[in-house]
């Protein structure tokens, strides 16, 4: 769990279907593995994770701290049963 001004924000990695969730909250997972091939091997990997901003609040603080991450793509909002979602693409 992390905190904001006072406010717990849930983290969660790749949860089961039907876990609840408690909001606001960050759900991340990992979607691929991009490889670097050198002398025909894998030289170092790329993986890269899916990462949703699940909160309430419209101009949500928690959204606008994960936009500036370093090597973070902004992907698509949408809002699904009264929660704001904001999806990103983060890489290591």
């Amino acid at each position: 769990m992390l905190k904001e001004n006072g406010k717990s924000i849930h983290l969660y990695f790749q949860p089961k279907a039907g876990f609840q969730l408690q909001y606001p909250c960050i759900v991340y997972s990992e979607t691929k593995i991009r490889n670097n091939h050198a002398n025909n091997r894998v030289y170092i990997q790329h993986p890269f994770y899916t990462v949703t901003v699940m909160d309430k609040d419209p101009d949500s603080k928690i959204k606008a701290a994960v936009s500036v991450l370093p090597k973070c793509t902004y992907d698509r909002s949408f809002v699904s049963d009264g929660l704001y979602h904001t999806v990103f693409t983060i890489y290591i």
